[in-house]
């Protein structure tokens, strides 16, 4: 008897004493983690089940941390994403190391499930697009929406928007030269048209531009908007170019307003400024924002960007959105490969360079209420993507740091209660 009710008095005291051996759910995000990508699918998980997440800022490459919870681990052995069952004593530990004034690291807490858009056409285009795919990788869910729900004011109801790889200028791209008799271009200009005529607009290039100031609006007001790509630069060359006819014949009907380039304006733009439109439909180009790509492809060997080092504690949004296992990015190409320094407006935060060009990679910065990052390239595992290539499988790619910038923008919008104490 006496026996037994040591027994019992022992199973009694590991019952009240394991929580606190094992109440914290580590993910760690340096080189010990098998798969960054779907780790973040994780943290959304977690914080979608009202688990808050905290974002250990330049902790083993930006870890995540929340208390223990089975459906947690249930997720990351399912998912395959390498984990830790720490002690309160351990974490505390962390946390002690994280907040010493010596350390250029931080927590942020992570409490809202961002509702996430990706602004894409409905028809199936030749290409793909890398932020669809890394979410869908990641099982982070989200809502594909276009021209048609935009104009209708459905952006409120979202967090965080995507730009898929657009033309808001109405010039399709500048594919015109290329690809004018490929059936896949012709029945984008068709359906386009069709579009801008159903939603009251005698032109293609003047839904985009509603389009283009809907999503300012929308980043005014509050929202999250991330472009990469010809997204990025051709939102807010539509913008300069509001009530000025910059679109030649071949793409609206009509010719070139005159003296359009004295026209433009500035002060319209998020992240650019005192850049010249490409006029000529024979040149792949909007404008001069975008480099020379001839430069990248003869240097592709020493293409790469540098990630920026920013202050945890003073700078947690930047440092938020450069998270990652390695600061040296491998560079990849695009309808706009990178953006010229001499192009970006002073005010915006340049987060990466190239140090072999004069040129950036991936920049921030606000406006109104909200924030925007644009993010050059068009698919950060594929050096040179073209018309026609099949979709990047990001099975064999779990550990991409260039994707890891992208699902670092997802995840922005659910610190946002958190950054607003700061």
């Amino acid at each position: 008897m006496k026996i037994n009710r040591t027994i019992f008095s022992i199973i009694l005291f590991c019952a009240f004493i394991a929580p606190s051996f094992a109440s914290h759910l580590l993910i760690p995000m340096d080189l010990s983690q098998k798969n960054h990508l779907k780790a973040y699918g994780i943290a959304y998980f977690a914080v979608s089940q009202s688990i808050d997440v905290g974002w250990l800022l330049n902790y083993r490459g930006g870890s995540f941390i929340c208390s223990y919870e089975q459906s947690i681990e249930n997720e990351c052995i399912v998912r395959d994403v390498s984990y830790q069952v720490i002690a309160d004593v351990q974490a505390r530990a962390i946390r002690d190391e994280i907040s010493s004034v010596e350390s250029n690291m931080s927590e942020i807490k992570l409490t809202k499930a961002p509702k996430i858009a990706v602004y894409s056409p409905k028809s199936k285009l030749p290409w793909d697009d890398a932020v669809t795919l890394v979410l869908t990788y990641a099982e982070i869910p989200y809502d594909v929406i276009y021209d048609e729900e935009v104009i209708m004011g459905v952006l409120p109801k979202y967090d965080w928007l995507h730009l898929h790889h657009e033309d808001f200028t109405g010039q399709y791209g500048k594919f015109w030269a290329s690809y004018r008799n490929a059936a896949w271009y012709i029945e984008d200009v068709r359906t386009s048209e069709e579009r801008a005529a159903k939603l009251g607009f005698k032109k293609v290039s003047q839904m985009k531009l509603a389009v283009a100031k809907g999503i300012r609006d929308f980043v005014a007001g509050g929202g999250y908007l991330f472009a990469m790509c010809s997204g990025a630069d051709s939102f807010d060359v539509a913008l300069a170019a509001d009530g000025v006819d910059i679109c030649d014949v071949m793409f609206d009907g009509d010719p070139i307003e005159p003296n359009a380039q004295e026209k433009l304006n500035y002060d319209n733009c998020f992240a650019f400024t005192n850049f010249k439109i490409v006029t000529n439909p024979y040149i792949y180009a909007i404008a001069d924002i975008d480099v020379d790509p001839n430069i990248h492809i003869s240097n592709k060997k020493n293409d790469y960007f540098n990630l920026f080092e920013f202050s945890a504690k003073w700078d947690p949004v930047p440092t938020m959105l450069c998270q990652n296992h390695q600061n040296v990015i491998a560079g990849f190409m695009g309808q706009t490969t990178a953006f010229r320094k001499d192009k970006v407006k002073p005010h915006v935060v340049v987060m990466g360079e190239t140090p072999l060009f004069d040129e950036v990679r991936y920049i921030h910065g606000e406006f109104g209420k909200g924030t925007w990052t644009f993010y050059s390239g068009h698919d950060p595992e594929d050096y040179q993507h073209f018309v026609n290539d099949p979709p990047t499988d990001l099975n064999l790619f779990p550990n991409s740091a260039g994707y890891r910038l992208i699902l670092n923008n997802v995840l922005f919008p659910a610190a946002k209660k958190e950054k607003q104490k700061t």
